[in-house]
C-alpha cells in the first residue's frame, strides 16, 4: 500500500524500498506471515507518535475505581457507626467502591446474625447513594459485603 493507503500490487523489494525511499518515508513490513508479505508506504515515527497519543488520551479519560473498606465489629456504638457510615457515604459519592467487613471476635461467631443486622442497617443508612453486590459472605471470622455507587 502507499501512503494513500491504495494497493500497489505485487512488487520487487528493490523496487518497494526505492519507492518508499523517493517519497522520502518508510516501508513498514505490515503482516509479514502472509504470502507474500505484506506492506506499506508510511512515516514510521508519526505513526507511533499517534499511538502513543491515543493511549495517552485513553488513559486521561479513565475513571480508576479504588475499593475503600470499612471496618465494623458487633459492639459498635450509634455514634460510631454513623461516623462509618459518613465516610462509606462519602467515597461512594466520589465514585469509589466500599467493602464493609464485620469481624467476629471470641464468641461473637455464634451470632453471626447479629452481623447480618449490621450491614443491613448500615445498607439502609447508604441506600440513597450506594447498592449492595451481593449478599454478606462470611469467610472465617469475617463477614464482607461490596457496596457500589448508584448510577
Amino acid at each position: 500500500m502507499n501512503e494513500e493507503g491504495t494497493m500497489m500490487g505485487i512488487m520487487p523489494l528493490e523496487a518497494a524500498l526505492k519507492y518508499a525511499a523517493d517519497k522520502d518515508l518508510d516501508l513498514v513490513n505490515i503482516a509479514p506471515g502472509a504470502v507474500p508479505p505484506v506492506c506499506k508506504v508510511m512515516d514510521y515515527n508519526k505513526y507511533i507518535f499517534d499511538l502513543n497519543k491515543k493511549e495517552k488520551d485513553a488513559r486521561k479519560n479513565q475513571k480508576v475505581v479504588d475499593i475503600k473498606e470499612v471496618r465494623l465489629t458487633l459492639g459498635i456504638g450509634d455514634h460510631d457507626l454513623q461516623v462509618k457510615v459518613k465516610n462509606a457515604y462519602r467515597f461512594l459519592q466520589d465514585g469509589d467502591k466500599v467493602k464493609v467487613t464485620v469481624k467476629f471476635y471470641g464468641r461473637e461467631m455464634n451470632f453471626t446474625s447479629s452481623g447480618e443486622d449490621l450491614i443491613n442497617r448500615f445498607a439502609e443508612s447508604i441506600a440513597e447513594v450506594g447498592v449492595m453486590d451481593k449478599k454478606p459472605k462470611l469467610e472465617g471470622r469475617r463477614m464482607t459485603v461490596m457496596f457500589s455507587p448508584k448510577k
